[in-house]
């Protein structure tokens, strides 16, 4: 069993004691850098990075091999990766960048194949000059993103 799948099956038994956390990034340098990115349901506190950190650093042996481990939580302005993800932050304004455009709105609905956003947008007058505020809501398949980002405002 390599390294990288004896981290992988103890990060997998750490998780299964945490259904409310769900692994979103593991990394292993060549120098032996574990690096763990955790998201949850419901978010992630710091007590969950210390318990799935035990569950991995307690199981394997620095003697067979030297490494350094890092367990935390996505960043803020980590891009979306899955749709659990998504879920999670419906209501929450989003910047989605599209093959062809950015758009930056409330995340109103996520399922399993795609997302729907609303925003106000101004556009030209139908009848007559100057501009007007619409009501703009688009359905986009996951497919089609490329990437999501969570805005924060303060």
């Amino acid at each position: 069993m390599t390294f990288k799948e004896k981290v992988n099956g103890l990060l997998i038994e750490g998780l299964l004691e945490k259904p409310s956390v769900f692994l979103v990034d593991l990394t292993i340098t060549d120098s032996f850098k574990i690096i763990v990115s955790l998201d949850g349901d419901n978010g992630v506190v710091l007590q969950d990075c210390i318990d799935i950190s035990r569950v991995i650093e307690n199981n394997l042996d620095r003697e067979e091999q030297d490494f350094s481990l890092e367990v935390a939580s996505v960043g803020v302005g980590s891009p979306l990766k899955f749709v659990r993800q998504y879920k999670k932050n419906v209501g929450r304004t989003l910047i989605v960048k599209l093959a062809t455009e950015t758009i930056e709105a409330e995340l109103v609905e996520a399922n399993d194949n795609f997302i729907i956003l609303s925003w106000k947008a101004r556009e030209p007058k139908k009848i007559g000059k100057g501009k007007e505020t619409v009501q703009k809501r688009q359905e986009i398949p996951y497919t089609e993103i490329k990437e999501a980002i969570v805005t924060v405002t303060f």
